[in-house]
């Protein structure tokens, strides 16, 4: 799977609380709160991402509380991939249950706001297409790619329960 979008890049230990404020998800409709993710950091971010946007972090992504509204809001403002050196274990794994890969790449120092990336998440690859540029990544494994593509873990299990009849 290759994605291509747009770097919104962000610094090392951008907590879930950064992302998914609290406040944001105990609203009467909670899901709208996509509208407060990382807006202490940037409050353009949630208006400002196009579909298919790429996240890109430091160390330790999605440290702190192990909320999935943090992979949730950047998956609904359009982020269709986070990258980052290192990441929180709970909010990776809450990535791809939420459909968002998430890759640890070890040089997104090299990465600047704006740059147009395109991701191979299978092959473990990340061009730079503004500075013509290439990284690796680790490699997604291609069950994790699927259960992505059908739309995260909960649509995977529908999906494979359905097929068992």
């Amino acid at each position: 799977m290759i994605y291509k979008g747009k770097a919104w890049k962000f610094g090392a230990d951008i907590d879930t609380d950064q992302i998914a404020p609290n406040h944001a998800y105990r609203q009467a409709d909670p899901e709208a709160g996509y509208v407060f993710c990382m807006k202490n950091q940037d409050p353009t971010f949630a208006t400002s991402v196009a579909e298919g946007d790429i996240f890109v972090a430091g160390e330790n992504l999605g440290i702190g509380s192990s909320r999935e509204w943090a992979p949730f809001y950047l998956h609904k403002c359009g982020i269709r991939v986070a990258l980052a050196k290192s990441f929180a274990r709970i909010f990776y794994r809450n990535c791809f249950n939420l459909a968002l890969p998430a890759l640890v790449c070890a040089e997104t120092d090299k990465i600047s706001k704006g740059d147009e990336l395109e991701i191979d998440a299978v092959r473990g690859q990340v061009r730079n297409l503004t500075t013509g540029e290439a990284y690796a990544c680790d490699t997604v494994p291609e069950h994790l790619m699927t259960m992505v593509a059908d739309g995260g873990l909960m649509a995977h299990l529908k999906k494979k329960l359905k097929k068992a009849g």
